[in-house]
């Protein structure tokens, strides 16, 4: 033991507290090796680094302005450390309420995203909450994924980030490194492309909706808000996607949700541009974000240069630079001469796009999903009797309030637990765990 002390120094309490649980170990009835096994996992326990990313967006002073992302980020935050025991220098915040903060822009975001994971070890934990907006866009593919969409969070500044990058952070995480992700946005149930679905109805379905179904969908409840409103529930402004009375009389509940036709909206607001449709999303964030924009929206105009420059004079095109490629792609994205031919020549998948992607068809094994909604439901902005929170992120601090700080709850069991405390509330949402078998029954967070 003496030994042990020397090796590790005397200076840390952790290692301290630690080797008082060894010393109550029965040693002299263990075997050596299994007495030396024992310490050094304790020494990994005391070792291991836990990190998190919280994120909240309220867009305050828009017309699709939250009430209740950055108190969410708050709780949680006091969660992580009294709880979960993360330093609070490990923990980095993005919200777009104070001015103090990193804003949470995409290019912000898919920053600190790439700083939370880069540094990560083996036996590390990471963390990442989000509470905000939720948005679908169609794919511009002939193949699409088991949701028929790209689901994405909506950052400040509208440069959305799609399932596909969630997917590709994920497999930089190294083995044995565990990060959990906590989405309380709308359409957030597969934000982790392709990850098996554990608890779910979004991919174990027999029909899959289509773009059409969708907007269908969405057209027939905007005339059921207005209809709301006529009879004096709710408000008629559908944009705000604000429903009354589901719970208490001073309870106000508003949809995590950004429709396609609303972000259209906004982004042509913010771009100046007129013109932007389905089919042109891709192209025009490419435009307006360019290198701040997703790698796979990145990757997709990359393909459309290369389907142009085969449709079209080589010799005008090869000797062009960087700089002036992607300036010609920008003065062609509006030219139907041009981007027509080339959306019509078949991007036959994701992978075409993703440049053949990471995980070959593999599920991504090393992130763990809980999801607020499924991908075609809604997640709840809820104000009640002047408190504003997210109706999952509220949810999931009910159960471990109502659970011992010595007890585990398994992640399995948060979701579950999670979709009774809805239910009963009244709120038609259904939370969702995406992850890998053996991170089922692992505890929630660490």
């Amino acid at each position: 033991m003496f030994v042990f002390l020397f090796l590790f120094g005397f200076g840390s309490i952790k290692y301290i507290l630690m080797l008082i649980l060894i010393i109550n170990l029965n040693e002299e009835s263990l075997d050596p090796v299994e007495v030396f096994l024992r310490q050094r996992t304790l020494l990994k326990i005391a070792r291991m680094a836990k990190r998190a990313l919280l994120i909240g967006i309220n867009y305050p002073g828009s017309t699709d302005e939250l009430q209740g992302c950055v108190n969410d980020v708050r709780r949680m935050h006091k969660c992580l450390v009294d709880r979960f025991g993360f330093a609070e220098k490990d923990i980095t915040v993005l919200i777009d309420t104070d001015k103090s903060y990193t804003q949470p822009t995409g290019k912000n975001i898919r920053q600190a995203l790439s700083e939370l994971i880069k540094p990560a070890k083996p036996g590390d934990v990471l963390f990442v909450h989000y509470s905000g907006h939720g948005t679908r866009v169609p794919p511009e593919t002939e193949e699409e994924d088991d949701a028929g969409f790209d689901e994405c969070i909506v950052p400040s500044d509208l440069n959305p980030i799609p399932d596909d990058d969630f997917r590709d952070l994920v497999e930089q995480v190294p083995e044995g490194c565990q990060i959990t992700i906590v989405s309380d946005s709308c359409h957030s149930g597969g934000l982790i492309d392709e990850a098996k679905e554990q608890i779910g109805e979004s991919t174990n379905r027999e029909t899959k909706v289509s773009s059409f179904e969708f907007e269908i969908g969405n057209c027939l409840h905007s005339v059921f808000v207005k209809l709301l409103a006529f009879c004096g529930i709710g408000s008629s402004h559908v944009e705000t996607r604000e429903i009354l009375e589901v719970g208490e009389r001073d309870e106000v509940v508003k949809a995590r949700f950004l429709p396609l036709e609303r972000f259209i909206t906004l982004l042509k607001q913010q771009t100046g541009q007129d013109n932007i449709e389905i089919g042109k999303i891709r192209p025009t964030l490419f435009d307006v974000f360019g290198e701040d924009s997703s790698p796979k929206i990145k990757n997709f105009m990359e393909v459309i240069l290369t389907k142009l420059m085969k449709r079209n004079d080589q010799s005008t095109l090869l000797g062009k630079t960087e700089e002036s490629a992607r300036g010609y792609i920008e003065e062609k994205i509006n030219d139907e001469h041009y981007m027509k031919p080339a959306m019509q020549a078949q991007v036959k998948s994701d992978r075409e796009i993703d440049g053949g992607g990471s995980s070959n068809g593999l599920f991504p094994d090393r992130g763990i999903l809980l999801s607020g909604c499924q991908t075609d439901e809604t997640s709840a902005d809820v104000k009640k009797s002047g408190e504003a929170f997210g109706a999952f992120s509220n949810a999931i601090q009910m159960v471990l309030s109502e659970t011992d700080h010595k007890d585990k709850i398994t992640n399995k069991e948060m979701v579950l637990r999670a979709r009774e405390i809805l239910k009963k509330q009244r709120l038609i949402q259904r939370p969702g765990l995406y992850c890998n078998d053996r991170f089922v029954n692992a505890p929630f967070i660490c």
